[in-house]
């Protein structure tokens, strides 16, 4: 069976509002794929045109070649988990599950497998009503998992996560996709993709800004950056500046220096060959944050000014 999920060209407006502007990506089996950016981005919009609840003005979404909507059973090709909240709240968690299982012609024993895939196997028979966020998030992957699907779409799962639930969480997408499924996951928590995604589709402004592997992404981002400790930084400086290095001193007085445009391998040999001291030499590694941020900057739409200081 086919598990990709193919985006291609979605334009999508309300009104005077430009939601997606050709949005184009795929999502491999095998992997988990997030699907970050910033607010009004189009994230949400995208997965509502997969799931076939909004209708795109162009373009397609389609699952294993298929538009969601045309599937007969779609929870055995996609699940997905869009708002935890969407659920009834006088039911048990187990009859919310056995309501889902019905409408897809699946039996009781898939329901009972489920509840203890998503660590619900205590308060099943407890009214979701009265559920935590991170509860109710437990129980939309429940729900998302009931037809086995090859292909798995969430929306911030590690919402209303404790910390707890958050390992558990990044554990669970990295099996998902170990098993061959193709996984999709829209979150704000770059800590949590950096650790938890194989590939990162970066949007803005309902466009593609940037669809690479994380590995990828964080070597670009990392770039020929290096931080030094020296006793003698001017003259450091002064030798790795003749290298045609850029040298930045972090803070005056501490002997600590940031070196772009040099690698470690090659500080450390000029270095030694001028004989200046140095005691600390490593090679900068970029958070995916970083990466995020520097490829986002030019699309937030709402961007918090610098503080100034504080009034006294």
């Amino acid at each position: 069976m086919d598990m990709t999920i193919d985006v291609r060209g979605l334009r999508k407006s309300f009104g005077p509002t430009l939601a997606l502007d050709g949005m184009t990506f795929t999502v491999q089996p095998g992997q988990v794929t997030g699907f970050v950016g910033p607010n009004g981005a189009g994230k949400t919009t995208t997965m509502r045109v997969i799931l076939g609840l909004d209708a795109p003005d162009d373009g397609s979404a389609l699952v294993g070649g298929r538009r969601y909507a045309s599937l007969r059973h779609p929870l055995r090709h996609l699940g997905s988990l869009l708002d935890a909240s969407a659920l009834q709240p006088s039911r048990t968690a187990r009859n919310h599950l056995l309501w889902l299982a019905r409408s897809q012609g699946l039996a009781a024993a898939r329901v009972d497998a489920v509840i203890e895939q998503a660590g619900l196997g205590q308060v099943a028979r407890r009214r979701a009503g009265g559920f935590s966020l991170g509860m109710r998030q437990r129980l939309g992957i429940a729900a998302a998992l009931l037809g086995d699907p090859p292909a798995l779409m969430m929306d911030e799962p590690f919402n209303g996560m404790d910390p707890e639930g958050i390992v558990w969480m990044r554990g669970f997408l990295r099996s998902l996709a170990g098993a061959g499924r193709a996984v999709l996951v829209s979150s704000h928590l770059m800590s949590e993709l950096q650790d938890t995604a194989d590939h990162l589709v970066i949007v803005g402004r309902g466009k593609v800004i940037a669809d690479a592997s994380v590995a990828g992404l964080l070597a670009a981002a990392s770039g020929d950056r290096a931080l030094l400790r020296t006793t003698d930084p001017d003259r450091a400086a002064m030798v790795l500046e003749h290298a045609g290095a850029t040298v930045t001193a972090t803070a005056p007085g501490d002997g600590l220096l940031t070196v772009t445009g040099l690698g470690a391998g090659q500080i450390a040999a000029l270095l030694g060959q001028h004989t200046v001291p140095f005691s600390e030499l490593s090679a900068h590694r970029a958070t995916l944050e970083e990466a995020y941020l520097g490829l986002t900057q030019g699309v937030v739409e709402y961007r918090a000014e610098q503080a100034q200081g504080i009034a006294r």
